[in-house]
């Protein structure tokens, strides 16, 4: 029996093509790899205001799904790649926010389960690369 879970989260993996902002700024482009179901949970968080008042959300999470192995293919040009997914080259959308991948763990090496830890960044678009 496995964990099931109730939110879909996409993994996303950041690729050598991108785009520049207004600003002429290089800007990465991420692609999506694969959907893993699960569940989200709190495990720190603060709403703390900075230097110029501005409030800032500051948050960990810890999204509890199946074991997999956790390796996806992206469409780089008009080659299909297969790329693995480490906290160095992926994020993941959840309900259309944003989080860093700060670590992944098959606790014990037990391949039942993973906790893949996440730090909560903000929608920086997200849905649109997504969807658009």
């Amino acid at each position: 029996m496995g964990i099931g879970g109730n939110l879909c989260g996409i993994i996303q993996v950041k690729v050598k093509e991108g785009y520049k902002n207004r600003i002429k700024e290089w800007v990465p482009a991420w692609k999506e790899c694969m959907r893993l179901t699960g569940w989200l949970d709190l495990s720190t968080g603060d709403s703390g205001r900075t230097v110029f008042s501005a409030k800032i959300q500051e948050s960990t999470h810890i999204f509890l799904c199946d074991y997999q192995t956790l390796t996806g293919r992206v469409l780089l040009g008009e080659k299909e790649t297969e790329v693995p997914v480490t906290s160095e080259n992926a994020r993941m959308l959840i309900d259309g926010s944003v989080y860093e991948i700060l670590l992944i763990d098959d606790p014990m090496n037990r391949r039942e389960h993973l906790e893949i830890y996440l730090k909560y960044t903000g929608g920086q678009d997200g849905e649109r690369r997504i969807y658009g």
